[in-house]
């Protein structure tokens, strides 16, 4: 066994989040000793497992100066974003001053260092609402709300220092993460709960009131919204093949990642009560303004270039493992 002081080193920041800490778990089991940078606002210290915890925040840059010097990371991993839809239109400026800003004093501190290789956890917000069912990464972008736009913004610096320097990057536009590990050393844990699916079950359990269905007159099969559900630990690997491509001298690109299945509402639901048992309360909502009826992921690029095969395709999969975390650790 590789000794963990001889493992090449990655930074991981946000890695004590929901995806973050996933991926960490997937980057040890690879090989690499993940370094996860986090300020712990959002993220959880219990999540940190397989690496060293450097608490801080990604817009100072002296302590991420001092982190990169103690640890001389091989690449970078960057998750330290908020990323609430409503909250970003509440309170814009914040949005901008973390996810941009942020990530900006962030490369700055990767260049001087020299640490050429980054991930970048990106998003399917970037496009809005795209005007077709099927969203390939070549279509417009054209975000709708704050959190969206600073993704993108995000993205452009990428491109920018790429071509200006030595940077070599891969953003990864996920659609919905799902999901937790199935050996329930980590899982999703957010305060609030936005996400679908950790909802249906809390509802399931009686540990908040009847779910809202935020429209049932959508042109769709059930009349609810259809989403691309994509397991966090098939994220997971696709970054640790997003990392590889890069150390080993991989060009720049952009990849989507879903299962490329959509899922309605009334579907999550329905997999709930198969995999619980229990039912689940509902509550008829006007629609979101701003919500598609349909968007789903083409991952074609990803298969092709960083072998992005999901192992948990199955919704009900994605609900079992995420029921099983919430029955142990809520």
């Amino acid at each position: 066994m590789v000794n963990l002081s001889e493992r090449p080193r990655v930074l991981v920041t946000g890695g004590a989040g929901y995806v973050g800490s996933h991926v960490c778990k997937a980057l040890s089991a690879a090989g690499f000793l993940p370094v996860v940078f986090d300020n712990l606002s959002r993220g959880h210290r219990r999540a940190v497992r397989w690496g060293p915890l450097e608490v801080g925040d990604i817009r100072d840059p002296a302590a991420l100066a001092r982190v990169l010097t103690r640890h001389r990371p091989v690449g970078a991993l960057h998750f330290a974003a908020f990323a609430y839809v409503g909250e970003s239109v509440e309170n814009p400026l914040s949005y901008y001053d973390n996810n941009v800003a942020g990530t900006l004093t962030l490369l700055n501190a990767l260049t001087l260092f020299k640490v050429r290789a980054l991930v970048f956890s990106s998003t399917c917000a970037i496009f809005g609402q795209p005007g077709t069912p099927v969203i390939s990464e070549d279509l417009p972008k054209n975000p709708i709300n704050p959190y969206g736009r600073t993704k993108l913004m995000v993205e452009a610096a990428l491109t920018d220092a790429g071509e200006a320097g030595d940077l070599r990057w891969v953003a990864l536009r996920y659609f919905n993460a799902a999901g937790s590990d199935p050996d329930l050393e980590v899982g999703e844990d957010h305060d609030p709960e936005p996400h679908l699916i950790p909802r249906v079950l809390m509802a399931a359990r009686g540990r908040v009131g009847a779910l809202d269905i935020f429209g049932s007159d959508y042109p769709t099969p059930d009349g609810t919204c259809l989403r691309d559900y994509v397991h966090v630990c098939d994220l997971a690997d696709a970054h640790v093949a997003a990392l590889n491509r890069l150390l080993d001298g991989g060009a720049s690109g952009v990849f989507n990642l879903g299962a490329e299945r959509p899922i309605s509402v009334l579907e999550v639901i329905a997999a709930a009560e198969r995999v619980t048992g229990l039912g689940v309360p509902v509550r008829q909502a006007d629609r979101r303004p701003g919500d598609p009826p349909k968007l789903v992921a083409d991952s074609a690029r990803a298969r092709s270039e960083l072998d992005f095969r999901p192992r948990f395709a199955a919704i009900e999969e994605m609900v079992e493992h995420a029921w099983r975390w919430q029955q142990t650790n809520a």
